[in-house]
């Protein structure tokens, strides 16, 4: 009997130190782990600095207050911008758009506003809407979207086109595949720009994929070229949720925090960030504005080349894309 007892005790002090054990290791894991994506996350941060101060100088970190409703839960709708500082004066851009997210449903729609769409533009004259983000940055061109197209915007994000390059490398380090209709070039030898794809399959680096989606001398204009914006952008997300991309993505917000000026807080960020994950994105549902048959090319004598549109029918499809009724329904229903 005591040998029993004796035999008992020890096997229990042995699961005792059994457990401790396990417990130990798996502090001692996620404290690696942790470390591991620190080191990532400054490294890349650190990189990206350095790449900044030798190209432009330190990136700008503009101070804009934005009055849209931070407390929506449901969904989000977030100016995107992609930014180009390359000429020292004020930024430019030629990529303008809205994507609404829906964290809770896994739901996120894109919207892509052609830059030659003319606009009224709050307390200017009429003008492409490119021109409103060039006279008075995001906050100018957020008032510009909601007087003509009644958007909500609740947040914003301005992309250095040179933060872009370091994106697709460390998402898909191995490039992005695409597919090339048509023989694309273009060179431009005062700007240093040099374009040249073959048709075909081709895999595209970080570089290469920048002058893929800024490409537009061809028939499809700046209609192929929010085309192409669109695709990368869907091939960058089923990369970024696969487990691979999981794993590379403390060293992606460490790489892309210099490139970018965002109004989204650290701890919305994070809030975000784990919908995404825990709620999956199957697709990202595109559309373009204007849509096809409601505008007209156009030229005027201080803007030039535009596209004029018929803003009541745009409104009406934005907000059947967005969903908004079923939304603003959703919303109210909790």
């Amino acid at each position: 009997m005591t040998n029993r007892r004796q035999k008992s005790g020890k096997n229990k002090t042995i699961k005792r130190k059994i457990i401790i054990l396990t417990v130990l290791i798996f502090i001692l894991l996620a404290l690696s782990a942790a470390a591991y994506t620190t080191n990532q996350y400054e490294k890349a941060r650190e990189e990206s600095i350095r790449l900044i101060e030798e190209n432009n100088g330190k990136q700008s970190e503009e101070d804009i207050e934005f009055f849209g409703d931070d407390d929506v839960a449901d969904y989000i709708h977030v100016l995107l911008v992609g930014v180009d500082n390359e000429d020292g004066g004020p930024a430019r851009t030629d990529t303008i758009m809205v994507a609404q997210y829906q964290p809770k449903n896994g739901k996120a729609k894109l919207i892509s506003l052609m830059r030659d769409s003319y606009v009224s533009i709050p307390g200017y004259r009429n003008n492409k809407i490119n021109t409103a983000f060039f006279l008075g940055g995001p906050e100018l061109l957020r008032k510009t979207i909601k007087e003509n197209f009644d958007i909500d915007i609740h947040y914003y994000a301005l992309v250095d086109f040179n933060g872009f390059t370091r994106v697709v490398d460390i998402i898909s380090p191995n490039g992005i595949e695409v597919d090339i209709a048509r023989r694309m070039f273009y060179e431009d030898t005062a700007g240093g720009l040099y374009i040249n794809f073959e048709p075909g399959v081709q895999r595209l680096n970080g570089k290469e994929a920048l002058q893929y989606v800024r490409f537009r001398n061809d028939r499809d204009n700046d209609f192929g070229r929010v085309r192409r914006q669109q695709e990368v952008l869907s091939i960058l997300k089923d990369d970024l949720i696969s487990l691979s991309g999981i794993t590379r993505l403390p060293k992606l917000l460490g790489a892309v925090e210099p490139f970018i000026t965002t109004n989204i807080q650290n701890s919305q960020f994070l809030d975000y960030g784990r919908n995404f994950f825990l709620n999956p994105i199957d697709s990202v549902e595109t559309l373009t504005i204007p849509v096809e048959g409601t505008y007209v090319d156009s030229r005027n004598s201080h803007a030039g080349a535009i596209l004029e549109l018929n803003m009541e029918k745009n409104k009406q499809a934005i907000y059947e894309f967005l969903e908004l009724e079923e939304v603003n329904a959703f919303n109210d229903g909790e």
